[in-house]
């Protein structure tokens, strides 16, 4: 728990306010990471302190109000505390104001009334608010300090002296932005008021534009005050509020202590309709949120590095081999382990990497289960070990190429043994780690050096975490390996076209980790256009993806206006948030003085501009009159770590890059896809329900049938066993509202699949969504967004809302238009439209309802005459030894324009295309959406 104390101190003297301060802590100097190790550990909050917390702290005083507002808007949370205390007792005494923070906030005000004199803050350079404060100081009129260390929460303490009857009123601000966390945003409020309150109330409020799929709020407070928490939601918002009466803060009935005193918190999710992100423009800045799901993992290659030495003895070592005997059991056939345990000696459970099977595992669990800890402690050489491991396997060709590669080092200490120095530790890792290899570091307890397992991570794609020695250290191991044992995408890059842009934060990420999010934020450069578009690239397994989204310059702006809780300025808040803490982390990894001083001065202007307390601001509080001056400064703790609000998709600082992908060139609004071919003028077709239209190219004809069949039906397009493509549609019917059972309804293709069998690869496209499986692999995309994704010899392209175009080895394209109707309609249902080009390359063996005509038949019309309808001719077609009577009428080809479509002629024949097709049409239905047509037909 980090520790921020404003100590003040304020008499009165016959009517004469006088202050006197003592400032404590120290200001950041320019050390060593050796020299800052020790000087630090003093700075953290004994277990005594934890236990003796109170929000507000005094004898004989009265607690008039505690309330807590927090409004969380796109996932950035501005929260403020305010209280409202009276001496009320006979004498002068200090009145504390104590709050808990996340580690990751930033405060960004504070402001206090004593006794109608207001204090308000404002956030300055460091040395700038250090001398005007030596100034006050030098009157006699001083104020405190902001102190930190490298918990998982920050303490801010404000104490005051008053006299009898004095009323003081204190109110803090700060701000955060939300992290995804195993499929969660969680809002943690830290509780502990020590007394009664008449008036207690914790108001949480929700704005999530694209929706909110799910809000909780968790029973952390205990079953004292389970059900207390009142939430309600709509589409788009949530209220939590939570007001518990005077008797119901009560431990008991009759006592008089409260029993608040936990973390209130509330978790929720978004609705998300595509795995392209949400892009949200707001206030001249935008914020691209990235949390694609429904893929399957990438197989992960993983070293575990375990301190087994002298002292991991006793409950660290127990916790830690119970977390590890969990993690264990989550490995799968896919993935590739081993285990490096080290004290003054490494020693290796396996030399090389082994995989993931039930054997394995149990060996490795009986291993872990038999470690002694004692001992010193070499982290340089474990982690030498590790790498070379990982290395040794991936020159060996024992690593999937698109495999996830990572170490993760458990310690509870400082090295003792071997090299020792922290920083050519660094050094020697970032010399052997390749650039697939990624570090994740966890720190038990706090006898280790956490800023060096932050660096060292950090510089090498990972994260660190810190494991608290308490009854749960094992589930905290086992939270933080969840959170990284799905990687789903690798080499993640956000782009935006050019000139529409700037000042844009990280947008390449090595890693994607499911349930986690990245976010990517910018200032919108003035432009003619009203929308923005955003294009992500990225790998999964065996798949290759590109992914567009895009959003209007002022719908959002329009909507916050009309919010009454909403944060409007969110945005512009968020990204400088984010940039912030990535200047902050590139600062503590700078090589040389020159390119730290320039990135702290530009972290002292946006911490300024944006008002952040950081390690390198201060907040002076004055009076209205500035003749009474109080300082919170955060000096800077090597503990803490840089980079606060990270997310774990690897944080390394890269080149900001703005140019459009080249498939991109001609995005308007759509962009066609570098997989599309384009489509001829004349096409055969499948419409409606459904309609069939054959284009027959050398008789420059198109003929037209319907297929009348049932619900469920699956009906084979193209059969093609010499080219291993078989191309299936999933009948469905309309509603039967109104209709008797027996009655024959429409139906329509509402499932088209295409399957590749040398690759074993299915594209499957529903109304609703589009699969694209292989083996025990499926991903799964919306209809949300545009995205180009490459498998092997399948490339499948999408157009937001519209179209599905699937190419396989560049010989045939089958394209997939998606119509929708009003949902309340009571009888028409969504369905698909199918367009089959006539050069696709099929083999000598193609059959199926369409594949057939691959070989055009001989055709002839004649006799045309006046049929029954005068708009309709009717003529006898010779076709395959066969004399058929057809109907010449019009169709519809709704590639232009989805609505109306366009007319084509053409003959049709009735009896679902009997003697146009070979055999009768029921020949053609087949079991699965995979299967081939059985042969011969």
């Amino acid at each position: 728990m980090r520790r921020l104390a404003l100590l003040l101190g304020l008499l009165a003297l016959h009517q004469t306010h006088c202050f006197e301060f003592v400032v404590e802590g120290e200001w950041e100097t320019e050390t060593s990471l050796e020299e800052q190790h020790g000087r630090f550990k003093r700075a953290i909050l004994t277990s005594e302190e934890q236990e003796d917390f109170e929000a507000i702290r005094g004898d004989d005083i009265t607690v008039k109000s505690y309330k807590v507002e927090s409004r969380i808007t796109s996932r950035f949370c501005h929260t403020t505390v305010k209280s409202s205390v009276v001496n009320s007792g006979p004498n002068a005494q200090s009145i504390g104001f104590n709050v808990q923070i996340p580690k990751r906030a930033f405060i960004t005000n504070f402001t206090m009334n004593v006794n109608g004199i207001t204090f308000v803050g404002s956030v300055k350079e460091k040395t700038v608010a250090r001398n005007l404060y030596a100034q006050a100081r030098a009157r006699g009129k001083a104020a405190g300090l902001v102190r930190a260390n490298s918990q998982d929460m920050e303490t801010f303490k404000a104490e005051v002296h008053v006299p009898p009857g004095s009323k003081i009123e204190f109110e803090l601000h700060y701000q955060e932005m939300m992290q995804r966390k195993l499929g969660f945003y969680e809002h943690s409020l830290y509780l502990q008021p020590g007394r009664l309150v008449p008036q207690f109330q914790v108001d949480v409020y929700i704005y999530e534009p694209s929706g909110i799929a799910s809000v909780e709020t968790p029973s952390t407070l205990g079953e004292h005050f389970s059900g207390m928490a009142k939430l309600t939601s709509s589409k788009d918002k949530a209220h939590v509020v939570f007001k518990p009466s005077l008797q119901q803060q009560r431990k008991c009935e009759n006592c008089t202590t409260s029993a608040i005193d936990g973390v209130f918190t509330v978790k929720y999710d978004v609705l998300r309709d595509s795995n392209a992100g949400e892009l949200h423009v707001s206030d001249g800045h935008f914020v691209h949120f990235f949390a694609p799901a429904n893929l399957s993992p990438l197989p992960k290659n993983i070293v575990f590095v375990i301190d087994v030495s002298g002292s991991m003895w006793g409950v660290k070592m127990k916790q830690t081999v119970e977390a590890m005997q969990t993690i264990l059991d989550d490995l799968t056939m896919d993935d590739y382990f081993s285990i490096v345990d080290f004290n003054h000696n490494v020693r290796c459970w396996s030399e090389e990497l082994v995989p993931g099977s039930t054997i394995q595992v149990a060996e490795a669990k009986k291993y872990i289960q038999n470690i002694k800890p004692n001992g010193g402690t070499n982290i340089n050489e474990a982690l030498m070990r590790a790498v070379q491991m990982l290395v040794k396997a991936s020159n060996q060709g024992m690593i999937d190429p698109r495999s996830v590669s990572m170490i993760m080092l458990v310690s509870d200490g400082d090295p003792t043994v071997g090299e020792i120095k922290l920083s050519a530790i660094q050094k020697n890792v970032k010399k052997v780690m390749r650039e697939e290899f990624s570090l994740f570091s966890l720190g038990i307890g706090f006898d280790v050096d956490y800023d060096f397992l932050e660096r060292i991570a950090m510089e090498n794609r990972g994260v660190a975490q810190r494991i608290y020695t308490s009854h749960d250290a094992s589930d905290q191991i086992r939270r933080f390996y969840s959170q990284v044992s799905s990687p789903l995408l690798r080499k993640i890059t956000v782009q935006f076209p050019e000139d529409s842009v700037s000042d844009v934060t990280q947008n390449h990420f090595d890693k994607y980790f499911s349930g986690s999010e990245l976010v990517v934020a910018g200032k919108v450069l003035p432009s003619e256009s009203t929308t923005l578009n955003s294009f992500t690239t990225a790998s999964a397994d065996r798949l290759d993806l590109s992914l567009q989204t895009e959003a209007d310059y002022l719908e959002l702006d329009a909507a916050l206006a009309q919010q009454q809780h909403a944060f409007t300025g969110f945005a512009r808040q968020m990204w400088a948030y984010i940039t912030v803490n990535q200047l902050l982390a590139e600062r503590s990894l700078a090589p040389t003085a020159g390119q730290k001083r320039k990135i702290t001065q530009r972290i002292l202007t946006l911490a300024v501009e944006h008002q952040f307390v950081t390690p390198l601001t201060a907040l002076l509080v004055e009076s209205e009159d500035a003749k009474e001056r109080l300082l919170a400064d955060s000096p800077k703790d090597p503990k803490q770590g840089c980079c606060a609000g990270g997310s774990l998709g690897g944080r390394t600082p890269v080149q900001m890059v703005h140019s459009i992908p080249p498939w991109v060139q001609m995005t308007t609004p759509a962009p066609p896809s570098h997989a599309e071919r384009p489509l001829p003028d004349h096409i055969t077709i499948v419409e409606n329900d459904p309609h069939f239209i054959v284009h027959l190219p050398k008789h420059n004809m198109d003929v037209c049938f319907n297929i009348d069949s049932e619900p469920g039906h699956i009906l084979n397009l193209v059969s093609d066993p010499g080219a291993g493509v078989v191309v299936n549609g999933q009948l469905v019917g309309s509603k039967r509202v109104g209709v008797e059972e027996k009655e024959k309804v429409n139906t329509y293709f509402g499932t088209v699949s295409v399957f590749y069998q040398p690759d074993s690869i299915r594209v499957s496209v529903s109304t609703d969504r589009i699969d694209l499986t292989y083996g025990r692999n499926n991903h799964s995309f919306t209809w949300g967004a545009t995205a180009d994704i490459t498998q092997d010899r399948v490339k499948v392209s999408i157009v937001k809302d519209s179209k599905v175009m699937v190419t396989v080895d560049d010989k045939i394209t089958v394209m997939v238009l998606l119509h929708r109707v009003w949902k309340k309609h009571p009888t028409h249902v969504d369905f698909l439209g199918l367009y089959i080009p006539n050069n696709n390359q099929y083999s000598s063996q193609a059959h199926g309802l369409i594949g057939q005509f691959g070989q055009e038949p001989e055709v002839r019309v004649f006799n045309m005459h006046q049929g029954a309808d005068p708009l309709k001719k009717e003529a006898t077609m010779e076709v395959k030894g066969n004399k058929l009577v057809v109907t010449g009428g019009w169709q519809k080809d709704y590639r232009q324009d989805n609505k109306r479509g366009s007319d084509v002629f053409c003959w049709f024949i009735h009896n679902s295309g009997k003697g146009f097709i070979d055999g009768h049409y029921t020949n053609y239905i087949v079991p699965r959406l995979d299967s081939f047509l059985p042969l011969p037909l």
